[in-house]
C-alpha cells in the first residue's frame, strides 16, 4: 500500500477517448492529478 507523499508506481491506462496514457509521460511536471469516476448509469 502506498503511503501519502510516496512516489506512485508507473502505470498506463486508457483515457476517455480510448488512448493509452502513461504516468511516465508526465515526468518532471510539478503535479499530476488523477480523477476517477464511475461510468454513467452504473451502480458505482
Amino acid at each position: 500500500m502506498l503511503q501519502e507523499g510516496s512516489k506512485a508506481p508507473g502505470f498506463s491506462l486508457p483515457d476517455d477517448r480510448g488512448r493509452t496514457v502513461s504516468l511516465g509521460e508526465y515526468a518532471g511536471k510539478k503535479s499530476v492529478v488523477l480523477f476517477f469516476f464511475p461510468k454513467a448509469n452504473t451502480p458505482g
